[in-house]
């Protein structure tokens, strides 16, 4: 039993953001019936590290039924119509214009089910010459920016996930729980829009500011705080990488008299405007102090001065660190090691997530349940 247990969610969805969402509803409790195309989201073939499986798709897919579909056969778009009838949710991110010109009119579907909430998530939104390109992460990242700000000081770079897929996901996820509240105040559904470049036009409102208020763009600066300092990578005598953050005056004094042991450093800039004028200076002392001690030592002296302190790991360091919350999806290859649902509910964190579907594995089931309708 999940909170969302009883919950009927249709998802017609590929690659990322509509499955993004769709399985963090999955993991709720809600019946999250996924709609292939006849050859299957072409995510599960993007690789098969994992027992088989594309590392994406099981991250994505676990808890929900797999059913195939060719929509222009009018069988099958029958049982899709019968199965929306039906549904709390639909989740979509068909290209803008695909479902209408199936003949499924959002706005009238709604109408025979006035409790259907609708969600499409796009590229660019449904308006405009924009919303006929396609759209992937590592584009929008470059379109909206991001990867101007993201790299080292010579070039620009790409964040190491799909952050644009996840960040409209998270926002369909949230809009689609916030719709549910208002459906059960007013009884009606809704529909909801969400593009990808919106999502990630959100999460760049600080540089936006910096250039639209300031004058100026963040500078790419690679393990750094373009706006705080010192904050960022120090490397320590035995070659590892410690980043540390200093956010407020009682914690640099904290710093230089205790980790640099220069008290008057800390007067000669007295505050971060003062600092990040001469960056050069204040990391190029941390990193000459810093260079001289070991890693344990560093970071023994900033947790005894509560100073946020973090090492820079490779992926091989964060499957093993200490903080990792694991949960084990079962499939018949073999149970998946995961990382556990960020949220946990009452003090019990999740033990466990269903399995991934293969594909078509529920069609014939959900066929005889909804051609009865």
């Amino acid at each position: 039993m999940g909170t969302l247990d009883g919950l009927l969610v249709v998802s017609l969805e590929q690659a990322v953001a509509a499955p993004f969402a769709a399985s963090r509803l999955a993991d709720a409790g809600a019946r999250v019936i996924k709609v292939e195309r006849p050859e299957g989201d072409f995510a599960r073939n993007y690789d098969h590290v994992v027992n088989g499986h594309s590392a994406y798709f099981v991250w994505l897919n676990r808890g929900k039924e797999s059913i195939t579909m060719d929509l222009n056969r009018p069988e099958d778009y029958r049982l899709l119509y019968s199965m929306l009838l039906k549904a709390d949710i639909l989740i979509e991110n068909l290209k803008p214009g695909a479902l209408k010109k199936l003949g499924i009119n959002l706005t009238g579907l709604r109408k025979e089910n006035k409790k259907l909430i609708t969600c499409s998530i796009s590229g660019y939104g449904s308006q405009g010459d924009w919303s006929k390109m396609k759209a992937y992460d590592l584009l929008i990242q470059a379109e909206t920016g991001l990867s101007s700000i993201t790299g080292s000081v010579d070039a620009p770079g790409r964040v190491g996930i799909s952050v644009a897929d996840i960040a409209a996901g998270m926002y369909s996820w949230s809009a689609v729980l916030e719709s549910l509240i208002a459906r059960s105040i007013s009884g009606q559904g809704r529909h909801i829009e969400v593009s990808l470049f919106d999502a990630l036009a959100d999460w760049m409102a600080v540089p936006l500011l910096w250039h639209d208020y300031g004058g100026k763009a963040p500078e790419r600066i690679g393990l750094a705080h373009p706006s705080i300092c010192p904050y960022g990578a120090f490397k320590t005598a035995d070659g590892k990488t410690i980043l540390l953050s200093i956010q407020n005056e009682r914690e640099w004094r904290s710093f230089c008299t205790d980790i640099l042991e220069d008290a008057d450093f800390a007067e000669q800039y007295p505050d971060n405007s003062s600092r990040i004028k001469n960056r050069s200076v204040v990391d190029g002392f941390a990193a000459d102090v810093l260079s001289k001690m070991d890693h344990a030592e560093t970071s023994d002296k900033l947790k005894k001065s509560e100073i946020a302190y973090g090492t820079l790991n490779d992926v091989h360091g964060f499957s093993s660190h200490p903080v990792l919350r694991r949960t084990v999806i079962s499939n018949p290859e073999g149970n998946i090691r995961f990382p556990a649902p960020p949220a946990i509910l009452d003090n019990s964190p999740d033990n466990s997530l269903r399995e991934v579907p293969a594909l078509n594995q529920h069609g014939e089931a959900i066929r005889a349940e909804f051609a009865k309708n």
